[in-house]
């Protein structure tokens, strides 16, 4: 089932360097590559490097270091069934062999004398336009803030710190109102792979037109944790709401409480046209309505905008229908109880 919203999307230059900018390589040795990834971000910037190699261009050899700790490492299982040479991160040791290190969503910190193992060092494909969003949920968090823009930042790997290194190239992609965080993620996926390449074919142009970042307009995006999921009625608007969901769509449902059981909200929608409530002493943050008309439970934030929720679930267990919570839960309490928080 295709659960994303149908959109187009175009991309723009940025730092004046567009991945589509150049479509030739400069007359460089083939490059031996260690690529280092462990999820689906990955996939897409390693079956372009694989492909590459097999087609005898800019690379000459690859070899993977992944996690084998996860079950379902598609890297991991796309390097055994195509063939790849494959390395477990905790036991790999560097060595001199490659000309260059690939790092896309690893996950984990690159140890120096691993870094400096490679005479043309490392690049690291990052879903944001640093130092935007420097940290490991670039992608949530660009949809959870709200940002109409983002996009893929090639850089330099540097030692003991995350997401600091020079820039290679950017590219730029709009994140239409509605777009849902998987959509994203493939789309920048595979940006990020067509850019990676570009860096590849002609690495000594792109490293002579590096980009110091600037710290000074730096912002994180860090680690999910539980309370990210969770609503504050009295402090989200219903647009915050609505993007809050559709940043952690497919990774984990928005939760709230009500009468003093959590609540998962599996699926919500927002209506940019509708018009702000008048009525703000009955319609309190969280205040809860039910439209026999649409069978949809209304929920009021604190901008006096409602969100629309068709699916949820209390106290864990199984998914109902804005429907069945009505007559089941929202039913049976006095309205002043009809409230999430």
């Amino acid at each position: 089932m295709n659960v994303f919203v149908n959109v187009s999307w175009r991309r723009t230059a940025s730092l004046g360097k567009n991945c589509d900018a150049r479509s030739y390589s400069s007359n460089i040795s083939r490059l031996k590559i260690l690529f280092f990834g462990t999820d689906n971000f990955s996939l897409p910037s390693l079956k372009a490097i694989h492909r590459n190699w097999k087609q005898g261009s800019t690379v000459s050899s690859l070899e993977v270091v992944t996690s084998f700790k996860a079950a379902k490492n598609s890297v991991k299982q796309y390097s055994l069934a195509e063939g790849i040479p494959v390395s477990d991160w905790q036991s790999y040791r560097p060595n001199e062999k490659f000309d260059l290190g690939v790092v896309v969503s690893f996950g984990h910190l690159i140890r120096e004398e691993v870094i400096s193992s490679f005479n043309r060092g490392m690049l690291n494909v990052h879903a944001s336009l640093l130092p935007q969003l420097r940290g490991a949920a670039p992608i949530v968090h660009a949809i959870a803030n709200g940002h109409r823009r983002t996009g893929i930042s090639i850089m330099r790997i540097e030692p003991k710190h995350f997401d600091i290194g020079e820039i290679l190239l950017q590219s730029t992609i709009d994140i239409p109102r509605d777009m849902l965080m998987p959509q994203l993620h493939d789309e920048l996926a595979q940006l990020g792979a067509n850019c990676l390449m570009k860096c590849i074919d002609d690495l000594d142009f792109y490293n002579s037109q590096v980009v110091q970042q600037d710290s000074s307009k730096a912002t994180y995006a860090p680690k999910i944790d539980r309370n990210f999921t969770e609503i504050r009625w009295k402090h989200h608007t219903a647009l915050q709401v609505y993007d809050l969901y559709r940043s952690l769509y497919s990774l984990a449902p928005l939760k709230t409480w009500f009468c003093g059981e959590p609540i998962k909200l599996f699926e919500i929608a927002y209506r940019h046209d509708q018009t702000k409530a008048t009525n703000r002493i009955e319609r309190v943050p969280g205040c809860i309505e039910y439209s026999r008309k649409t069978k949809q439970l209304i929920v009021w934030c604190c901008d006096g905008f409602c969100i629309e929720v068709l699916k949820l679930a209390v106290g864990g267990k199984k998914t109902l229908t804005a429907q069945d919570f009505h007559n089941g839960f929202l039913s049976k309490v006095a309205h002043s109880q009809r409230i999430f928080g």
